[in-house]
């Protein structure tokens, strides 16, 4: 639903309203007080079930106008039928205190609903100052990092954030700034159902530990990466299918980063059609004009 056909200022009516935060870097246009006449007279409060209460219809249309699918937002985080509207308010105008722009919103509480029903001074303020003290971060790329991964807002920085800080460390990720900008879904898997499995799993396919932090530290992502779903059925296929010997994905572990059935296998039918043997870096990297133009060589 276009956020452009109605003001996000209607989001609250005039008495939920509250001053914003001193330290805003940016207009609160979500504060702008409208009569509340105005919000029930728009085109999309009417249709709402009639049974619904006033509150319950405010909020979904507060999210649709945000850009949020609201019965998603709903089912996935049931709180959102009981907090209020001003708590809801407190958490937008923190948040826009903070360098995130309104216009953020649709994909922050889209992925992550749980933000909205975040109490400010329990979660969402131990969180930047994580990202201040912790990682080191500028106040003013708090939003880059926020949209690079908002699940950090929805995370504890006490249980969640800083355990995972804390061991990644250990395995001997000492760039701040890749863990922030770039690598930072790390920083929001669990140390002890995702890190510590992924590290095992890889190190079953027959590398040593060192091997496999090394591996780690030069794809970070491989940390990221579904067992089942991506490392399992691509190793497999690696050992069986193509008989490549494991050295090969300790020298290349973004092997596990290219699709399976889009890259892989066709790039390794037509290495085997030609009747060449294409290291696994030349054969996966290629675009498909070098790829070809390396078949043709290889054939000269």
């Amino acid at each position: 639903m276009p956020a452009a056909a109605f003001p996000s200022s209607f989001c609250f009516s005039s008495h939920e309203l509250s001053a914003s935060p001193s330290n805003s870097q940016q207009p609160n246009t979500f504060l702008a007080a409208k009569p509340k006449s105005l919000f029930h007279k728009h085109p999309l409060y009417t249709p709402l079930h009639s049974t619904l209460s006033s509150q319950i219809k405010e909020k979904i249309l507060c999210l649709e106008i945000m850009g949020v699918d609201a019965g998603k937002a709903l089912s996935q985080n049931p709180s959102l039928h009981s907090v209020t509207l001003e708590s809801i308010h407190s958490v937008i105008s923190f948040l826009q205190s903070k360098g995130i722009h309104q216009k953020d919103f649709a994909k922050i509480f889209g992925m992550c609903p749980k933000i909205l029903t975040s109490d400010v001074k329990a979660d969402l303020i131990p969180v930047f100052s994580f990202l201040s003290e912790d990682l080191k971060i500028p106040d003013q790329n708090f939003r880059r990092v926020i949209n690079k991964c908002p699940r950090l807002l929805a995370s504890s920085a006490k249980d969640q954030l800083k355990p995972a800080l804390f061991y990644l460390q250990r395995l001997g990720f000492k760039d701040l700034e890749a863990l922030a900008y770039q690598d930072s879904a790390l920083l929001v898997s669990s140390v002890e159902k995702t890190l510590i499995p992924k590290l095992k799993y890889l190190q079953s396919l027959g590398f040593s530990r060192s091997e496999t932090v090394g591996m780690v530290l030069r794809c970070p992502a491989l940390l990221t990466f579904s067992i089942e779903n991506n490392l399992k059925p691509k190793f497999e296929y690696f050992s069986g299918e193509m008989q490549r010997k494991v050295e090969e994905l300790k020298d290349f572990p973004q092997y596990f980063g290219f699709s399976l059935e889009k890259r892989i296998k066709p790039r390794y039918v037509e290495t085997v059609q030609s009747g060449k043997n294409v290291a696994l870096p030349l054969m996966l990297k290629a675009t498909d004009d070098e790829f070809k133009e390396l078949l043709r060589e290889e054939g000269g």
